[in-house]
């Protein structure tokens, strides 16, 4: 399944974040995969788009990450998926 993930860096301390993830990488549990991201010019926040049959995976990655970002985690699915499921 398909989540997108909103980061909100806290105090926007995006250089701590990337400073992390240089030296750490991204500290994904087994069966979490990051797909892509996106980062807003102000670096509020980075929208990225993960992939899971356990979604309870979350819980170890954000731990990780909780000092410095604030999480949202939504369940989401492709355009195409949702046109199919429309059409029944």
């Amino acid at each position: 399944m398909l989540y997108l993930v909103i980061e909100r860096y806290k105090d926007r301390n995006a250089k701590a974040i990337y400073k992390r993830a240089s030296e750490q990488g991204r500290m994904l549990p087994e069966g979490l995969r990051y797909i892509d991201s996106w980062v807003e010019t102000n670096f509020d926040r980075c929208f990225q788009l993960m992939e899971t049959e356990d979604p309870t995976l979350f819980n170890a990655w954000i731990a990780e990450w909780s000092d410095l970002v604030d999480f949202e985690v939504v369940p989401v699915m492709t355009s195409k998926q949702a046109f199919a499921m429309m059409q029944t």
